[in-house]
């Protein structure tokens, strides 16, 4: 197709074909119309719708992402997502508000000619931009819209899920928590052994139910999801109906568990009044002195002691056993029995007495019938006011009446005594056998409250630094005693209560394991130290706020030494009253067991205070005997003056005697209370026993004796505070000595020996020449 061409040579023929309002100023015509910015708006117009089609691009892609996102199974990976998303949209929202601000700019720009002269026409091209501008930033906007109501509906769909992730970790939490207080609850003993021991149940019960109660605030939390339209619905639901079905469970077997625990309370401490009254009637009768008895006087005073005592009954008796099985029928048990029969058996022993009594104080008050002396018994010049009025041939039968009654009256109070002598054996075997399970209790109590608390998480944040990871340190072996006195102490204790003479054999057979307190006593200076650098932690007023104790720790952690120490006196008591028994000779070595246990103890309390000691105090052998000494020393080598010196001037010494060497310490008291004001010693000499030779009495004192070595270039002389100690350390020195050469006695013949022991385990009071010489080659 062919186009016809104008040539045109002026602006004015220009004119005549096109008009002059379709014409720009440089052509004479009257339309604005500036090139450059005609380029400048379509360039930024076309860079803004560009910007435009990716920002909804990446949201349409970041939307896809968010849709396609699978919710995570637990708390931390959920809480991660949701930021991660967080973090995301922020960035696109940045992005997008860089582009609301870039159209914005770009329309202000178009407008501004109209801004500038409100009169002013826009071209075709400026309208034309006008509404591409405003299109683009419409979509923009209408993207922004979608976007965020896209956005709030996947945060609060992912902020749900977390709420979710929470309220079934709860949950799991919770049915363990449930689990592990159903479990204990079928563990708990139904009502105690003890009043106490009730007690303590009482408080876990309150505490386990106080456990309970959080079933309820989850459950209420679950409602409140399901009231904000959680898209978990159905999930959460049937949580919540099983939570409230296990709570109104356990709160009702807890409320049945506490009424019933609060009878057996009250039993327990009518059982306590009524044990407790008996003991103090079978310890009445047993004080009652029988010779005393005899007499008129004295056997209506102890009838009125006995009335009076009986006249408290009322307060104290167990008077209608129906009417305690009756209303206690649920929480009877073996204790009942026990303390029931035991109130029958005084009963039965009042009535016996007072039968007694009765009888004795009416043989005193029958009247005397005065008899008229025959006349021939008057008038003989045989009789005198010292001869009686009744001869054995005249009344054999009266005679013989009255020895039989001195008879009967012996064999009854040899009777009663022996009676008297098996009730305070009974009363010092139930004192045993009640503090025993006392103390089971007291080191239960505090292993639970405090000792499983140090590993508890919760209660991390009270501990300060000093007593974490110290558990060891500060109970020492206690869980071993524990474990040694509940499993196997106590129940054969127990299997010695109707024979408590004969109790001496479980002691015997348990000597060994009874051993473990030596370990304890020894750690027991550490965990003094550590109590009292935290004894004012946060950690230990909480643990002694949930065991609603009055004293501290520091009070329970010295219940395993009281034990021990317990025991030799209880022991003693028995042996009082078993003089002549079947298991008398028992009890007094299983008393001589124990204080040989306590000596231990001691010794090994001083031996781990020594300081200074360079070589191993386990090759030193059995530490024998301790004790504080008056010391001289002399030395062959030294100058005279210091040897006179040293005779005047002792030294004070702490020994101690090994079975292979004899250590010579510096005693040094330290400042502190408790432990740790014992004392230390310092190392300062120690002397090989194979090397030592001993003469038992020095010069001017029955307190010293000597101890040499070197061939008596090296004397000691040592000081004791009596001589009962010089006697009882000579002897264990010789004993030592005795041992040691037995054994050489082996290797160097007899004869050696025996005259060995004729000098040296025997001295004369002087010593000299050549036994004395003869002596120190043998020894030395």
């Amino acid at each position: 197709m062919k186009v016809p061409m104008i040539m045109l040579s002026s602006v004015t023929e220009l004119h005549s074909y096109i008009d002059r309002t379709q014409l720009t100023t440089e052509l004479g015509g009257t339309q604005e119309y500036c090139h450059e910015k005609w380029i400048s708006h379509r360039t930024a117009i076309e860079g803004f719708a560009l910007m435009v089609k990716r920002t909804a691009q990446i949201l349409q892609s970041f939307g896809t992402e968010l849709a396609e996102t699978e919710l995570p199974n637990d708390i931390q990976a959920t809480s991660n997502l949701l930021g991660t998303h967080i973090n995301k949209k922020s960035k696109m929202k940045e992005d997008l508000l860089v582009a609301l601000g870039q159209g914005s700019r770009l329309l202000e720009s178009i407008n501004e000619p109209v801004v500038r002269d409100p009169d002013h026409n826009m071209n075709q091209d400026e309208l034309e931009n006008l509404a591409t501008v405003q299109r683009l930033l419409s979509q923009l906007n209408e993207t922004e819209r979608a976007f965020d109501e896209f956005w709030e509906r996947h945060k609060t769909k992912l902020e749900q899920c977390l709420l979710l992730r929470h309220f079934e970790h709860n949950y799991r939490e919770v049915r363990c928590l449930l689990d592990q207080v159903a479990e204990r609850l079928t563990a708990f003993s139904e009502v105690g052994i003890s009043p106490a021991h009730a007690d303590h149940i009482f408080r876990e019960l309150r505490s386990h139910e106080e456990r309970v109660c959080v079933t309820q605030a989850l459950a209420r939390e679950g409602d409140e999801l399901i009231q904000n339209s959680h898209y978990a619905e159905d999930s959460i639901q049937p949580k919540c109906i099983e939570l409230r079905a296990v709570n109104e469970e356990l709160s009702t077997y807890l409320r049945a568990k506490k009424d019933h625990l609060l009878r057996a309370i009250e039993l327990h401490h009518s059982l306590e009044r009524a044990a407790k009254w008996c003991d103090d009637g079978i310890y009445l009768l047993a004080s009652q002195p029988v010779d005393k008895c005899q007499s008129h006087d004295g056997a209506e005073s102890a009838l009125q002691e006995i009335e009076r005592y009986l006249d408290t009954a009322g307060q104290n008796k167990l008077t209608d056993p129906s009417a305690i099985c009756r209303d206690y029928d649920t929480v009877l048990n073996q204790e009942f029995r026990k303390v029931f029969q035991k109130q029958v058996s005084m009963q039965e022993m009042f009535e016996k007495r007072r039968v007694s009594l009765k009888k004795l104080a009416a043989k005193h008050t029958r009247p005397v019938q005065p008899v008229a002396p025959r006349p021939e018994a008057i008038k003989s010049p045989l009789s005198s006011p010292g001869e009686s009025l009744f001869s054995a041939d005249t009344h054999p039968v009266v005679c013989s009446q009255v020895e039989g009654q001195l008879q009967c009256n012996r064999s009854a109070s040899l009777s009663e005594e022996e009676e008297n002598l098996a009730i305070l054996r009974k009363h010092v075997m139930n004192e045993l056998l009640e503090t025993e399970r006392a103390y089971v209790e007291e080191l239960l109590c505090v292993l639970q409250g405090y000792a499983s608390e140090m590993d508890n998480p919760a209660m991390a944040s009270l501990m300060p630094i000093p007593l974490q990871n110290k558990k060891d340190v500060l109970f020492g072996n206690m869980p071993e005693i524990y474990h040694f006195h509940k499993r196997t102490f106590l129940r054969e204790l127990e299997e010695y209560e109707d024979c408590p003479e004969l109790v001496g054999r479980c002691f015997l057979e348990r000597m060994t394991d009874l051993q473990i307190y030596e370990k304890y006593c020894q750690n027991k200076p550490r965990s003094e130290s550590l109590w009292r650098q935290c004894s004012d932690c946060s950690f230990f007023q909480e643990c002694q706020k949930k065991l609603e104790h009055k004293l501290g720790l520091d009070s329970y952690l010295l219940k395993p030494v009281q034990r021990i120490t317990k025991y030799q006196l209880l022991l003693k008591e028995l042996l009082k009253y078993s003089k002549g028994c079947e298991g008398s000779e028992d009890l007094q070595e299983a008393l001589t067991s124990i204080l040989g246990i306590l000596k231990a103890v001691n010794d090994s309390m001083h031996l781990i205070a020594i300081t200074g000691y360079d070589g191993n105090m386990g090759d030193l052998g059995r530490l024998l005997m301790q004790g504080s000494f008056s010391v001289w020393t002399e030395h062959k080598k030294g100058h005279a003056k210091v040897k006179d010196m040293a005779r005047f001037k002792p030294m004070q010494r702490h020994l101690f005697l090994h079975e292979k060497a004899l250590l010579f310490c510096k005693r040094r008291e330290e400042n502190g209370e408790g432990y740790e004001k014992a004392p230390s010693y310092s190392f300062k000499q120690s002397l090989n026993m194979s090397a030592v030779g001993i003469t038992e009495n020095a010069k001017g004192d029955n307190k010293k004796f000597e101890v040499w070595c070197n061939s008596r270039e090296e004397v000691y002389i040592v000081q004791a505070p009596t001589s009962e100690v010089k006697t009882t350390w000579v002897k264990e020195i010789r004993k030592v000595l005795t041992m040691q050469l037995e054994a050489y006695r082996g290797r160097q013949g007899v004869c050696l020996w025996q005259t060995w022991c004729q000098i040296i385990l025997t001295p004369p009071p002087c010593l000299g020449g050549c036994k004395k010489r003869f002596r120190q080659k043998c020894i030395m």
